[in-house]
């Protein structure tokens, strides 16, 4: 019988922020959509959008990290995921998080009052990562 466990390690320019071989299934939102993985699946190449990553085990348990973008290369036994940042729930600096998304929304009201395009794109992402942070940081293993 075939193997269906298989490795995920998510790194950052900051380094290794997750590493497991008994992955179940990796599911993620990539630029194309939302994509599950498992092992022996083809080999797949996929930019990663602002969003959370789930990796699940055997028994029924999951983990879930928040990853604000990034590849992930996988070639049938290992998930490689390189982010640009990455946490998981208890990394998660909630209070953080939250002045973060604030200011976000702050930015956005006096870019729209200006008609600064730039500055909304920029605020606009700023405020995707603080709310994915947020939603992620209310995950409890299961």
């Amino acid at each position: 019988m075939a193997d269906t466990k298989f490795k995920v390690t998510i790194i950052t320019p900051d380094g290794t922020v997750y590493d497991n071989d008994t992955a179940t299934m990796l599911i993620m939102n990539t630029a194309g959509g939302q994509m599950g993985i498992m092992a022996n699946h083809v080999p797949v190449l996929a930019s990663l959008t602002i969003n959370q990553l789930r990796i699940k085990h055997g028994q029924g348990t999951d983990e879930i990290a928040a990853v604000n973008g990034g590849i992930m290369q996988f070639d049938g036994k290992t998930a490689l995921i390189t982010a640009d940042s990455a946490e998981l729930p208890e990394k998660i600096d909630v209070a953080r998080a939250e002045e973060a998304k604030h200011r976000a929304e702050e930015a956005i009201k006096e870019a729209k009052k200006a008609h600064r395009k730039n500055d909304i794109a920029r605020a606009e992402v700023q405020l995707k990562r603080a709310v994915n942070r947020l939603k992620v940081s209310k995950f409890k293993s299961k």
